[in-house]
């Protein structure tokens, strides 16, 4: 397993940017696929993306598509999710997780496929 810790959450307003990362110890960073989900107060905790170990394959939930990008520095054991056009919808905690497995990418969009997760971070877009 791999321990996570997230960071760049905060306030930002209505069509702004935000930058989330996600840094990861150990040396098996790089073996595990990894994902992003968010959980808003009152609703379940929604898929926003997911990359594979080697960062060849991305998903996105639909909520997100085409303004939040997830990429990863496997050098720095740091995954990355560059949010842009930002709606007050995506007001949520976010979370960073790591697949259950190493070299392993199914049924990314289920937080059950997961086995490591980071304990969150705040992200407000203000109207």
């Amino acid at each position: 397993q791999v321990q996570l810790v997230e960071s760049g959450g905060g306030l930002v307003q209505a069509g702004g940017s935000l930058r989330l990362s996600c840094t990861g110890s150990g040396r098996t960073f790089s073996s595990y696929s990894m994902g992003w989900f968010r959980q808003a107060p009152g609703k379940e905790r929604e898929f926003v993306a997911a990359i594979s170990w080697s960062g060849s394959t991305l998903d996105y939930g639909d909520s997100v598509k085409g303004r939040f990008t997830i990429s990863r520095d496997n050098a720095k054991n740091t995954l990355y999710l560059q949010m842009n056009s930002l709606k007050p919808e995506d007001t949520a905690v976010y979370y960073c997780a790591a697949s259950m497995y190493t070299h392993y990418y199914r049924g990314i969009s289920s937080a059950r496929e997961y086995g490591s997760w980071g304990q969150g971070t705040q992200v407000t877009v203000s109207s």
